[in-house]
């Protein structure tokens, strides 16, 4: 199958070793449900319009343009000539500036994941030892790509034939954890406790499969979409009361580790075939046998 369009096209250079790449995005939200504005007297679709925040005239478009607040309520204009203007060599080059060892990259500062792969035959030669140096040293590259006009750090490494590029978010877009954790209370936890939570996290182990991964919101609202087209009365729901009568912390965790137990031993029973019974079979014996003529 054919690649779908590039996202962006350009050179991937580690010093004096380059080849030609192409990105696509690694994500999409094409599946997701979406909802229009709509006019609810006549079921048209409703449009945006931009109007004068002073005047309050809609605005046409080639009227509009970009502009930065130097002051309140003062902007100065910024063409799309000018922006063009700003010519850095990252607009058309991945420039690997490092390598780092995949562990130390903070999972907070990952953005956007792209798919990386050569374009064209020239450079696929190119493409596999920047790739495959990578693989034998456990390193993931940082470079600098220009996206929509803007620089991004961008973090690269090898999957499968390929690679993976994901953008990284700059220090001044990451808030700072303190701000949100520095008042959180230090309680004394007992060991017992912590070997409870052990054995309930033990219980829950498995691997990452994302082929698990079920949105559960995304298929009520596919069916609540064709209820309503079909004409059938929508429901509301009844949310579910939950349970307050935990007394403390470590009966919650008995509890826990005790309905994990449970489902574990329902399970398995579930699957134990049933025992044979040999009653059954002397009773079909019985009806089986010939009658003695007599």
């Amino acid at each position: 199958m054919a690649a779908p369009r590039a996202y962006w096209k350009g050179t991937l250079k580690l010093s004096l070793v380059s080849c030609p790449v192409a990105l696509y995005p690694a994500s999409t939200a094409v599946e997701k449900t979406r909802f229009h504005m709509i006019n609810k007297d006549t079921g048209n679709r409703l449009k945006q319009q931009m109007v004068d925040a002073e005047t309050g005239d809609v605005v046409d478009g080639d009227q509009k343009g970009r502009g930065y607040e130097i002051r309140k309520g003062e902007y100065v204009e910024i063409d799309k000539d000018e922006l063009e203007a700003v010519q850095i060599e990252s607009n058309h080059t991945i420039d690997i500036d490092s390598f780092v060892p995949e562990g130390e990259i903070d999972k907070r500062y990952l953005d956007h994941p792209y798919y990386i792969r050569p374009d064209g035959k020239a450079g696929v030669d190119a493409f596999a030892v920047i790739r495959d140096a990578m693989k034998d040293q456990d390193r993931v590259a940082l470079a600098r790509i220009v996206l929509t006009n803007r620089e991004h750090v961008i973090a690269i490494e090898p999957l499968d034939k390929g690679m993976l590029g994901t953008t990284l978010r700059y220090p001044y877009e990451v808030r700072d954890a303190d701000d949100y954790f520095d008042d959180i209370k230090s309680p004394k936890v007992t060991k017992d406790m912590i070997d409870l939570a052990g054995h309930i996290l033990d219980s829950k182990a498995a691997h990452f499969d994302p082929s698990k991964f079920k949105d559960e919101y995304e298929t009520a609202l596919k069916a609540l979409v064709r209820r309503k087209a079909a004409g059938k009365p929508i429901g509301t729901a009844e949310r579910e009361e939950k349970p307050s009568n935990v007394v403390s912390l470590m009966d919650a965790l008995k509890q826990s580790l005790k309905g994990r137990s449970s489902a574990r031993h329902s399970r398995s029973t579930a699957r134990r075939p049933a025992p044979h019974r040999r009653v059954g079979k002397k009773a079909h014996r019985s009806r089986a046998r010939p009658r003695k003529v007599g």
